[in-house]
């Protein structure tokens, strides 16, 4: 592991966080509790997104497959983090944490930790392209 990407991971930890206060200070206020949780998985990918393409100069990746890596490190780190500092931080049952998993019944979860995998590689290949088609 490259100490690099568990840094670059740690900012989206206050991303998550500011994004579940504007959940629930003001979506809520105007959506029921499953809309309002959907809505905070869009601004969350948007938010990430932005910070994913702001960051990705500063860890210089050398390949794709590096960029892959990194999204799945932060895959990682994040569904750790989210149990163990769910559960044995914040008391919620493990049911509770399971919840959001639950496509089914409309919770939009998992497509957070799929964006988390996938951005880096996605936004990786989109700066080289624009790289190469400048030179």
């Amino acid at each position: 592991m490259k100490w690099k990407y568990l840094f670059a991971w740690i900012p989206g930890v206050p991303i998550a966080i500011i994004n579940g206060v504007v959940r629930e200070s003001i979506f809520k206020i105007y959506l029921n509790e499953l809309h309002a949780h959907q809505l905070s998985v869009l601004t969350f990918i948007l938010l990430f997104g932005f910070y994913v393409w702001f960051i990705l100069p500063m860890l210089k990746l050398d390949s794709a497959s590096e960029a892959l890596r990194v999204g799945l490190f932060w895959f990682a780190a994040t569904v750790i983090f989210e149990f163990i500092f769910g559960h044995f931080v914040m008391g919620h049952a493990w049911s509770k944490l399971f919840h959001d998993y639950n496509f089914t019944k409309g919770r939009l979860w998992a497509v957070v930790l799929i964006w988390i995998i996938i951005a880096p590689l996605w936004l990786y290949k989109i700066r080289n392209r624009n790289k190469q088609s400048a030179e």
